[in-house]
């Protein structure tokens, strides 16, 4: 018995000297990504707080909410053609996602804009306004009626990924923190 716990303290330990994977922006801008993190959303005297993984492909996206101890509370997917949730054993159609979550939730959040927010870009359709910090990073882009404020990032550079994000739209605040960005 005693082995068996001296090979599993062996493999953590082994697990946790290993080095975290450096993801950067990509260079095309509606790139493939996914990460790890959580989302909280203020609306009026709504606040709802949950994990989120979302894997995003230039044609689709998986978006899972997670309750704390990590089940997934919905699944939402887009693809070409539609947007999907399964919410509670239910499940909602709609032509795409802020449709779906008008339906669903009475609201909507800027999913389709924020794919391109979260790393730190501005959506392809409608105007924006950027600004920088010293070192070349987003600190602030206003579009689509969101503000959405940079408080951190990954690294340093100019290319680095957002780390936490703050968006702002008369009355609703949603902050995303991202724990953990994959490399696709």
């Amino acid at each position: 018995m005693k082995t068996y716990f001296c090979l599993f303290l062996f493999l953590l330990l082994s697990g946790c000297a290993s080095a975290p994977v450096e993801v950067q922006r990509a260079a095309e801008h509606d790139a493939p990504f996914a990460f790890n993190g959580r989302v909280v959303l203020k609306h009026g005297a709504q606040r709802e707080k949950a994990g989120v993984r979302w894997v995003h492909k230039e044609t689709e996206d998986e978006i899972l909410l997670l309750a704390p101890l990590g089940q997934t509370v919905a699944r939402i997917r887009r693809d070409e053609n539609r947007a999907t949730m399964v919410a509670s054993g239910k499940g909602y159609t709609a032509a795409d996602m802020e449709s779906l979550m008008q339906q669903v939730l009475g609201w909507q959040l800027p999913l389709s804009g924020l794919r391109y927010w979260v790393v730190a870009l501005p959506a392809t359709e409608g105007e924006f306004v950027i600004e920088r910090s010293d070192n070349g990073q987003v600190s602030l882009l206003i579009q689509q009626g969101w503000e959405i404020s940079y408080s951190r990032y990954a690294a340093a550079t100019p290319d680095a990924l957002p780390l936490r994000l703050t968006l702002k739209r008369q009355g609703m605040e949603v902050v995303v923190v991202i724990d953990e960005w994959e490399a696709q």
